[in-house]
Order: structure tokens, then sequence, then C-alpha cells
């Protein structure tokens, strides 16, 4: 099993980036290099455990998609789901979050800007020897970078309102 951590700290408060873990908004910054769509089960304003999520998205020309299934929530602290894709690859997906408040540069815990680390945990197994050492060699370093990349669009959208 593959496991790739990535981790970014937001100057927003963990509600307001918990805000972006939605499904209406998730797809601008999860997914966005393939112009992800999520469709969720029942229309759902808001995740919530046991619910289905559809991921399609277009790879070059080749449109990918999976299914995920939540697992857990908590407002503010925790998203996860797990998935399963047409050849064979699951795993988990984890997004935590972490209140990291620091006292402004004059000290009054006031005037403190909110900060959140976001720590984004990758979990998946590849079928088959060949697709192993397929990860071993690309995939896990392409999902890394590709995690890294929807936490900083993630940190922007959070800190500046910015929406491609």
């Amino acid at each position: 099993m593959a496991r790739i951590e990535k981790w970014v700290q937001i100057a927003a408060s963990a509600e307001l980036v918990f805000a972006f873990f939605v499904p209406q908004r998730m797809a601008y910054w999860y997914g966005a290099d393939m112009e992800a769509c999520l469709e969720v089960q029942g229309g759902a304003a808001d995740f919530s455990v046991a619910q289905k999520v559809r991921v399609t998205g277009h790879l070059g020309k080749r449109e990918v998609s999976h299914t995920a299934v939540v697992t857990a929530v908590q407002r503010a602290r925790l998203f996860e789901w797990r998935f399963k894709d047409r050849y064979g690859v699951e795993g988990l997906e984890r997004w935590e979050l972490q209140r990291a408040d620091a006292p402004s540069s004059s000290g009054s815990p006031k005037t403190a800007m909110p900060k959140t680390v976001v720590r984004m945990i990758s979990e998946y197994t590849m079928p088959g020897p060949i697709a192993k050492a397929m990860d071993w060699l690309l995939t896990r370093h392409a999902v890394a970078r590709r995690n890294q990349d929807y936490l900083a669009r993630l940190k922007r959208y959070a800190e500046h309102g910015e929406l491609e």
C-alpha cells in the first residue's frame, strides 16, 4: 500500500477552510486539473457519512472516474472518503484540519491571524505486480505532486477567494 502525506498552512480559520469541503466548492480545488465533476448521491448540498460520490473528469482525451464513499466528516476538523476506480485501484483520501493560531507580532491574541494546517493523506493499492512497479517508479511521485497542487489551490481560495 502506498501512503502519500502532504500538508499546507493556510492563513484562514478552520471553519472558513472547511467551507471548501462541500460538493459545490470542492471541484474548484480538488480535481481542477482534470475539470472534475462531483456527483453526490441524492444531490445533497453537504457531505455525510456513507454517502456515495462519483468523481469524473478528463486526463487528456481520456475520461476518468471513481466512486468514493464518505467515511468521516467532522466540521472544521476532518473529511475522509474511500474510493475504487474501474481499473481496480482502491484506497482512501483524508484531510485533517488543525488550528495553528499564532499570536501576531504585537503579541496580542485578539489580533492574531487565524491559521489552519491541512494535512492530506492518500493511501491506495494498485492491482497486480506491473501496476505496483509502475506505482513505485512513477505514480506515487505524480500523486504527491498532484496532492501538493490541490492543497496550494485550496490555500489560494481560502486565503483570497480566487476562483479560476
